[in-house]
């Protein structure tokens, strides 16, 4: 049975791992190998990941786990953007397991925080164009299309686009 918590140093090597896997699964055939990497480099490390897990605000409520039996197998965590809107920033499950509801639970207990700890009564979540796991999840859970703009780390040439949801809570 899966369970969800807030993450704890404990689980920084399952988050970077979760993460990193669920990183190439989503984007391996979309996105070079070069800016793949960068990004794992620069969000998910286990040093920046124990800083994250370590603190949280309202800027950033902190990593939500997917727990299996003591394993992290999802992961998560979003914040306020403004006084009563927030945004899922991050989440991952493993790419095994899919389809599990582990999402679904990882996304409502961040979604959770930001309403009852936050005041939050709208949410935002970026999407990258094309995919087509993530688009029919979020969708699916009533966040509506609103536009795109360029992935951050992105450059004209990379033509990499993030779709804009949002939904009223």
């Amino acid at each position: 049975m899966v369970f969800i918590q807030k993450a704890q140093p404990e689980h920084v090597k399952g988050i970077a791992r979760v993460c990193t896997e669920g990183y190439w699964a989503t984007y391996d055939e979309m996105y070079s190998a070069e800016y793949i990497n960068a990004v794992i480099k620069e969000f998910y490390n286990e040093q920046r990941i124990l800083k994250e897990v370590e603190s949280s605000s309202r800027e950033w409520g902190g990593y939500f786990v997917a727990l299996d039996n003591g394993e992290v197998v999802g992961a998560g965590g979003g914040g306020m953007i403004s006084e009563k809107v927030g945004e899922i920033f991050v989440l991952y499950l493993d790419p095994d397991r899919l389809g599990e509801g582990v999402g679904t639970k990882l996304l409502e207990a961040i979604t959770r925080q930001q309403k009852e700890e936050f005041g939050a009564q709208e949410q935002w979540v970026s999407v990258a164009k094309g995919n087509e796991k993530g688009i029919p999840f979020y969708e699916a859970r009533e966040f509506i299309y609103q536009s795109e703009r360029p992935v951050y780390r992105s450059n004209a040439d990379d033509k990499i686009i993030s779709l804009r949801y949002w939904r009223k809570l």
